[in-house]
């Protein structure tokens, strides 16, 4: 009997970047449920080590981290070949964040305020995703 290669479609990975896990335990269970697929880091360091070995289709990536500015993160993965592609969306609770253009200037493609709006958030996740073509 021959086994036919799965054409399920590949959901999207999301790569959910936040020190607090409270935050990241949250928008990863709202994804999940809504059939994106999710990995998460707690640190800077952490998720430019993800993005790179896992190649998410988008990363949402808290501006407060522990080690590395969330902006620097951005830099850094724009800055890097591997990784320059990828959506950053900023994702922070520091209220007015997306309205300069700062955010934009740093690399990011979008901002999404926390707390999480739970019935919008998966949608407007995809929406990025959409942008690298997931």
């Amino acid at each position: 009997m021959m086994v036919r290669p799965s054409t399920a479609p590949v959901p999207p990975l999301v790569l959910i970047v936040d020190d607090n896990e409270r935050n990241r335990r949250l928008a990863g269970e709202v994804l999940r449920a809504a059939g994106l697929a999710t990995i998460d880091a707690a640190s800077g360091r952490e998720s430019i080590a993800l993005a790179v070995a896992r190649q998410p289709d988008v990363i949402l990536l808290d501006l407060r981290l522990p080690d590395i500015d969330g902006t620097e993160v951005a830099s850094r993965l724009r800055s890097d070949a591997r990784t320059s592609g990828i959506p950053i969306v900023a994702l922070s609770a520091l209220r007015h964040a997306g309205e300069s253009g700062s955010l934009q200037a740093a690399g990011f493609a979008g901002y999404l305020e926390k707390p999480i709006d739970v019935r919008a958030f998966p949608e407007q996740v995809r929406s990025y995703c959409r942008l690298a073509g997931a």
